[in-house]
């Protein structure tokens, strides 16, 4: 039986306690349904300040201490596997990986196996364990965006690099095929993304409670009468933020079929180009970047 007690840090207006929990579940990799979760509520496995609490649509408030417990074995952690992974650069304390596509980054639910963090382990003698179900992951790709990915190395090179990363201090630029002739040279997006009122899997543009503050600058690179190419540069780091919002405009990601309905690329046209940060030993600014994928650039005007 697996025992988790949570202090509410920071909550949400109004959001429900099988939601919360169903999203501590996924940021913590314990493979937790909407339903299961229900199912522990309404059987007072999820206690709320030291009672039980039996209504799944109760509201989370910040200082809230929730207890559960559920029946399910520990799964083991990650195995290493020989996956071939291209490393831009290491030293002692953290490496940058030029992520292939397809390659999910970490284990979860339908993928404990062949990721990043499989492939991390049997490159690397020492990761960090500050998430020992994800150790050395301090931020993520989606699994067909290419690109550079920081990866730590120990447990003070991760909580400082994450620190910059809630701070917003670290230095992304992405590139994207997108659908359509952009209209623009360069602009900036601000718009709130939320979790889909319909498809929970799915992020949307918004404007109710639950959304939070989100802002992409782009700018146009190259046109053609079907595609444009964009360079990206998010100032926040909302889940699937470059895709909703080039989604929200009316020019979304070739090959995005969650956000874009289209297939017309091989894969998601989304790459990672460079990253700057702080070393978090040396205190020293260091930048990488990345050429644009070959598959982009066999794209031709029409």
């Amino acid at each position: 039986m697996g025992q988790y007690s949570i202090k509410v840090e920071e909550a949400r207006p109004d959001i429900r306690l099988d939601v919360f929990l169903v999203e501590f579940s996924s940021g913590n990799n314990l493979g937790l349904s909407r339903t299961s979760v229900q199912k522990l509520i309404s059987g007072g496995k999820v206690s709320v300040n030291g009672s039980i609490c039996l209504k799944a649509n109760s509201k989370v408030r910040k200082g809230d201490d929730i207890g559960f417990a559920t029946e399910d074995k520990p799964r083991e952690g990650p195995k290493a596997e020989d996956i071939p992974l291209n490393v831009v650069y290491e030293d002692q304390d953290l490496a940058v990986i030029n992520k292939q596509p397809g390659l999910v980054v970490h284990p979860a639910p339908g993928n404990y196996e062949h990721t990043l963090v499989n492939a991390l382990m049997h490159r690397f003698s020492g990761l960090s364990s500050v998430n020992p179900a994800r150790p050395g992951i301090v931020h993520r790709l989606d699994k067909d965006t290419s690109g550079l990915l920081l990866i730590a190395k120990n447990n003070p090179a991760h909580l400082e690099l994450a620190k910059q990363f809630a701070a917003h201090s670290i230095k992304r630029k992405y590139v994207a095929l997108v659908k359509g002739k952009m209209e623009f040279d360069e602009n900036i997006i601000e718009a709130p993304i939320g979790r889909h009122p319909y498809k929970r899997k799915s992020m949307s543009v918004g404007f109710g409670k639950e959304t939070k503050y989100a802002k992409t600058y782009y700018r146009t690179v190259k046109r053609s009468e079907n595609w444009s190419l964009v360079e990206l540069e998010p100032f926040t780091g909302r889940t699937h933020q470059l895709r909703v919002h080039l989604a929200f405009i009316g020019h979304p990601v070739l090959g995005d079929t969650k956000y874009g309905k289209n297939n017309e690329f091989i894969r998601l046209a989304l790459h990672a180009k460079s990253i700057g940060f702080t070393h978090p030993r040396t205190g020293k600014f260091m930048e990488f970047s990345s050429q644009i994928p070959p598959d982009f650039q066999k794209m031709r005007p029409k």
